[in-house]
């Protein structure tokens, strides 16, 4: 029996479709890339704007066609969106056949071996629970690099945020757990590990009582194998001393480090539910660059938050025209039904949030050319991600870019390599985001 698995949102989901693979690949089951040729089709939903949540419906809507006139038997539905919307599914879709919760992703097996037998099957957990990923897991990232999910679910409470709604309050996996995980990524030949949680900064700290992030990279660090560890979603008011000394001292930890600040003006910081200002930003970043002074810093931002003005906009270019920020992303504002600030009042228009948007990428654009200018010349490592064949050159990575959302290195080069190989490069030129390089 083969199925067939789409998965949508971000890579804390993705980590949840591979162990969902790992699972049925266990039992037996086979799986396919054709939707055409699967009997049995999992989609493992987002939500967290609108956009995600009308990508995933989408896709729902697609597949169920296929149980209709095609060889699909069975149809499941699984992640956010299912936690979030399982009723509205259940009635305004009748092609699904089972529907799991976010904390219920381990019971894939059972919903398949349901579906097929005709059955319906709802499966919903408590948020508090933490699936227990005892099978290995299928990679489907290349097997050269992993995500390694720490966490679960938040505690934060930002008021534009459902998270916590949909994924439960902050739960941190045992520390052994983890890293009897990675080792097994390893020893699969993955060398790079990207650290994920909805915080990673706060890691440990229902367990033990204290934030332990700092501990378990350097215990990460001693892996075999492993030669890149980079950390993503570290919450500025949560990065202290000892973090930045664990980044610094460990030498396979890439000194690059996601922090998503949202915004720079403390008004609407705070109508965020911010716990930080922008004093305290600045404060963390100075004192970043200072201890670590190559580290590559990348943030996110939202625009067109309720009662954001002008002044308020022009406050946030301002601060980033300052703070120069390596690597930078920035959402328009979504309206997510179920939030505190969908109620707030000064709703910003959609025509002033994209004007907003293209200036804050523009000023982003300039700051990232200067970046790569500066950097024309330097040597550096490079991660192998594939070849181009009829420009004859690789795509690699930086320590300094994380997959899928940073830039690439472009290097000319007649030998022969593989994907995840790592080479020592220089520098010849930047072209926008991109870099382009030789090897040493």
């Amino acid at each position: 029996m083969k199925i067939f698995f789409m998965s949508f949102g971000c890579d804390k989901n993705l980590s949840d479709t591979e162990h969902m693979l790992g699972i049925l690949s266990g039992k037996g089951y086979e799986f396919t890339q054709d939707e055409t040729e699967a009997r049995v089709i999992v989609i493992n939903t987002c939500c967290f704007i609108n956009d995600a949540k009308e990508e995933s419906i989408n896709a729902i809507l697609e597949m169920a066609e296929y149980k209709k006139h095609g060889n699909c038997e069975a149809l499941i539905v699984t992640g956010c969106l299912a936690e979030r919307y399982k009723s509205e599914i259940v009635e305004e879709i009748p092609e699904v056949d089972a529907i799991l919760g976010t904390a219920s992703y381990d019971d894939i097996d059972e919903a398949v071996e349901a579906a097929m037998a005709g059955k319906e099957l709802e499966e919903y957990k408590p948020l508090n629970y933490l699936p227990v990923n005892g099978e290995k897991r299928i990679l489907t990232t290349g097997g050269y690099f992993a995500y390694l999910k720490i966490a679960e679910g938040c505690d934060k409470r930002c008021t534009y945020c459902i998270i916590p709604r949909i994924r439960g309050s902050y739960r941190s996996i045992p520390m052994e757990e983890v890293i009897k995980e990675a080792k097994e990524l390893a020893d699969k030949g993955v060398k790079e590990l990207i650290l994920v949680a909805q915080e990673t900064t706060v890691y440990g700290k229902d367990l033990y009582g204290k934030k332990s992030l700092p501990k378990l990279l350097s215990e990460l660090n001693k892996i075999q194998g492993i030669r890149w560890i980079r950390i993503m979603y570290c919450y500025p008011e949560e990065i202290d001393e000892e973090l930045i000394d664990a980044i610094a001292e460990n030498d396979k930890v890439c000194h690059y480090l996601d922090i998503p600040i949202q915004h720079a003006n403390d008004t609407i910081l705070k109508r965020m539910g911010r716990r930080t200002d922008k004093k305290r930003l600045i404060e963390v970043i100075d004192l970043l660059r200072e201890r670590i002074p190559d580290i590559c810093i990348r943030t996110t931002l939202i625009t067109g938050f309720p009662g954001e003005t002008e002044e308020m906009h022009e406050e946030l270019m301002q601060f980033v025209n300052d703070m120069e920020f390596d690597r930078l992303g920035v959402f328009k504002y979504s309206r997510e039904e179920d939030t505190p600030a969908a109620e707030f009042p000064d709703q910003v228009d959609e025509e002033e949030k994209e004007r907003r948007f293209e200036a804050l990428m523009e000023l982003q654009q300039e700051i990232v050319f200067d970046i790569g200018e500066d950097l024309v010349g330097r040597e550096c490592v490079a991660m192998i991600e594939g070849r181009m064949p009829e420009e004859n050159a690789y795509v690699a990575r930086t320590y300094r870019d994380a997959p899928d959302i940073d830039g690439l290195i472009f290097i000319n080069y007649d030998g022969e390599l593989m994907s995840g190989d790592f080479v020592r490069v220089r520098i010849t030129a930047s072209a926008e985001y991109d870099l382009i390089g030789e090897i040493i």
